[in-house]
């Protein structure tokens, strides 16, 4: 996350000047200096989009970066990471990481020279993008305009997060509570049964999350050392919050972790002991979440979930349902009959 905030000016972007790195696609590592330079100014990237992030998640060789400029500067960019499964190239996005996708320099133009101009940057990103045979990546909520993609041959599915859009209000959050949640929340706060910390190392949190998906007969999505390497990251930014909630003998039964940018608080690895479910304890660590997070950032994206109770139970605290774009594309037939298949068996 950038410490330096820059003005986000329009700007004319006028017949559009590939970087001479991007057209040699044999060497983009000065196009990644360029773009680790870059992230050191641009307020408006988010968290995910940033050099450091993408190292702490993939290392610094896991991932390159697709840029266009105009008179030395960058208009538009897209990170990606590009992995090898059975000789076949995918690109994509990191394991705890939500979202990706092009950043486009802020426009001041007309709708029809607006699309014009996203037309125009969008396929310049997609013209450099290495030869691939799977390509998918979840958009930040705030790009809404993939039809540049689609004209190239590229699929969208919309799916749907949850995110608090003014956190400068906490009496207005608060009153935006479900009532049930809200009447629990003060009993549990009387009460003075469960204590809220901030003080525990995430490997408290991890245990956590092993817990919640073992009850699901799942296994966790991410690696452990991935979580670690990515709170290191963020602890040195000092971007990061770790929430747990536990019983008077300090026993842990709830936790969640966010990490933040200058924009928005994104909610990253919750767990729970389902020893506890019926405690409360959820209720009150997401409100505390909530609380910290209005102290550092503007809004906050809980970061889902499709999952209907996880849903159901996130929708209590207020959030609006926003859509976000996910976006693919398979040119290999191979993959593209596995995945076919793989379809029809999960419909029997």
């Amino acid at each position: 996350m950038s410490t330096t905030a820059t003005k986000e000016t329009p700007f004319d972007v006028g017949p559009i000047q590939l970087t001479e790195e991007a057209q040699q696609r044999d060497s983009l590592a000065p196009s990644k200096d360029e773009y680790r330079a870059f992230c050191q100014q641009e307020d408006s990237l988010h968290i995910f989009a940033r050099d450091w992030w993408l190292d702490a998640a993939v290392g610094p060789e896991g991932w390159d970066v697709a840029l266009v400029k105009k008179d030395d500067v960058i208009i538009a960019a897209m990170p990606y990471v590009l992995r090898r499964r059975l000789g076949m190239k995918i690109l994509t996005q990191p394991a705890l990481t939500p979202m990706l996708g092009p950043w486009l320099r802020p426009l001041d133009r007309k709708p029809a020279a607006q699309m014009s101009a996203e037309r125009e940057l969008m396929q310049a990103l997609i013209d450099q993008l290495p030869p691939f045979d799977h390509f998918s990546q979840s958009w930040h909520p705030r790009l809404q305009n993939w039809q540049p993609f689609f004209w190239n041959g590229f699929r969208q599915t919309t799916y749907y997060t949850l995110i608090l859009p003014d956190l400068s209000d906490t009496e207005k959050l608060w009153a935006g509570l479900d009532s049930k949640v809200r009447r629990l929340i003060r009993r549990l706060q009387k009460e003075n049964r469960l204590h809220v910390r901030d003080d525990f190392p995430i490997d408290v949190l991890l245990d956590l999350n092993r817990k919640t998906f073992e009850r699901q007969g799942l296994k966790s999505s991410f690696p452990d050392e991935l979580a670690r390497r990515l709170d290191a990251a963020c602890t040195k930014r000092g971007c990061r919050k770790l929430i747990i909630v536990t019983d008077d003998d300090g026993t842990p039964l709830s936790g969640y972790y966010f990490v933040w940018d200058d924009h928005s608080a994104y909610g990253l690895i919750g767990g729970m002991d389902p020893a506890h479910r019926q405690s409360g304890a959820n209720s009150l660590c997401f409100w505390t979440t909530v609380e910290r997070a209005a102290g550092v950032t503007r809004q906050y994206n809980f970061c889902g979930s499709m999952i209907e109770p996880v849903a159901h139970f996130m929708r209590a605290f207020g959030a609006e349902q926003v859509p976000y774009f996910y976006i693919s594309k398979t040119p290999s037939r191979l993959l593209t009959i596995r995945q076919t298949m793989q379809a029809l068996i999960g419909k029997k």
